[in-house]
């Protein structure tokens, strides 16, 4: 393997700008490393031309440098329409749709220099933490191919875990920036709701629970590339500044709240809280005062609330297409699923759910009374068999939903919080776990200042997959 595919963004970035490397050169590294190991994971989708990324990266050499990103490749999310890239969300719907143009996403990592390879797979329209859909396939988890890659952010994860990109966007409503980094050992992190603007088309208002994100494998360039996809838009009320900073400071005296399986109320399959206690006493040895924390709002209560608000928002996103006789049948039964719920629901249960998210928002803020960040597991299973849909049971417990086998992920997505995930290391089949790492609105900086520390005393994206 390339020795330049291990190095950080941030180290690419710099050889790049001294020209110690050309970003020629880069390209071709990359472009061998995809067709070495993409086939073992299926991370990579709607790979561009070899020949046309060539010439890019040519151009990118001989031109002005247009921010850090420049001549660096990367694959974008397929959620993200990319201007002459077929971007098919993974629906048979948009199976042949190629943009004209980018999205907001895709041109702020344009103008920054980067160089868009293709994009990176993803469950179909981005529904379920699984990364499997009927145009491309399932995408696989780099430690053990027979594995799920987890998702939305799947086929990112995996890409960065394989090394055939060392940044990478992802999005998150339903924890799909936090379950794949801890299923392929890199690190993931939600913004606080609003900090990445989204797309400025159709409603913008009423569904404030998804965000865009970066991942990386390490917090440094993850922190880098948040910088470019944050900053407001005039065409939209989100979007904020972000400023990267240095990231490296003591964090002794932080003080962190450990809140498990929220006093027994979600399932987990064996070894999940001892891989997440583990990563806590990483922190303890790093200075920080990590406390157990009873749960503090009822888990049924933000369960409820939840779907309701969730249905209600596939519902309206992708309802015409449930109306359309010519698309109807493409939709997979989850997504038919939600937006007949969504339909379903009555004035009074949306309010009496975002009622409930406000009060859950008043609690959480006291809870950061008494502590900087909060600490619960990415997800309650290990990466589960490529082929399942999604976990029917865990721990003899049914799962009632096809989602709430993810349940842990919820208390974050419900108010916006920040979280960063971060790997914790490998279970006692191999797999990969990690563990979330949640604070107060606008403390993004703060939790991932916590990251690399934490990432100084453990590196585990250090162990790389077995076909490296």
């Amino acid at each position: 393997m390339s020795e330049l595919l291990e190095l950080s963004a941030r180290a690419l970035s710099g050889k790049l700008a001294a020209r110690e490397v050309s970003a020629e050169e880069l390209m071709r590294a990359t472009l061998a490393r995809v067709e070495a190991v993409n086939g073992s994971v299926n991370a990579v989708v709607a790979l561009r031309d070899g020949d046309a990324l060539l010439a890019e990266a040519r151009a990118a050499d001989a031109g002005e440098r247009r921010g850090w990103l420049h001549g660096v490749p990367v694959a974008v999310k397929d959620l993200v329409a990319v201007a002459g890239v077929v971007s098919s969300s993974g629906s048979p719907v948009y199976r042949d749709f190629v943009p004209e143009k980018d999205d907001l996403l895709a041109a702020r990592l344009r103008a920054a220099g980067a160089i868009v390879i293709g994009k990176t797979n993803v469950p179909e329209f981005g529904l379920g933490s699984h990364s499997y859909n009927p145009v491309y396939g399932v995408t696989r988890n780099p430690y053990d191919p027979s594995r799920s890659a987890g998702g939305s952010s799947g086929g990112a994860a995996a890409a960065l875990s394989m090394r055939m990109v060392c940044v990478a966007d992802g999005s998150d409503m339903m924890g799909s920036l936090r379950n794949p980094a801890g299923w392929n050992n890199v690190y993931g992190h939600r913004p606080t709701h609003g900090l990445v603007p989204g797309e400025p088309a159709g409603e913008m208002f009423l569904h404030p629970l998804s965000t865009l994100g970066p991942m990386a494998r390490c917090p440094s360039d993850m922190a880098a590339l948040l910088e470019v996809l944050a900053g407001p838009d005039p065409r939209q009320p989100s979007g904020a500044v972000f400023e990267a900073g240095d990231l490296a400071v003591d964090v002794r005296g932080r003080r962190i709240g450990w809140l498990g399986d929220w006093g027994g109320a979600w399932p987990m399959e064996p070894g999940v809280l001892d891989l997440a206690e583990s990563a806590l006493d990483v922190f303890r040895d790093l200075g920080c005062t990590v406390e157990a924390v009873e749960p503090p709002f009822p888990a049924e209560d933000l369960w409820e609330a939840w779907i309701a608000l969730r249905s209600w928002a596939v519902a309206g996103k992708q309802g015409a297409l449930m109306d359309d006789p010519a698309t109807r049948d493409l939709l997979k039964p989850a997504l038919v699923w939600e937006i007949e719920r969504g339909r379903a629901l009555p004035n009074a249960e949306i309010l009496a759910a975002s009622a409930l998210r406000s009060d859950w928002y008043r609690t959480a803020a006291r809870m950061f009374g008494d502590f900087e960040a909060v600490v619960m597991p990415s997800a309650q299973v290990w990466p589960f068999p490529a082929e399942w849909d999604w976990p029917k049971e865990i721990a003899g417990q049914t799962m009632d939903t096809y989602h709430r086998w993810m349940e842990c992920v919820v208390p974050v997505s419900l108010i916006g919080l920040p979280c960063t995930a971060l790997p914790a290391g490998f279970g006692a089949a191999g797999l990969p776990g990690g563990i979330q790492l949640a604070g107060p609105r606008g403390s993004d900086r703060a939790l991932l200042q916590l990251a690399e520390a934490y990432h100084g005393a453990t590196d585990w994206p250090g162990r790389v997959p077995p076909p490296l």
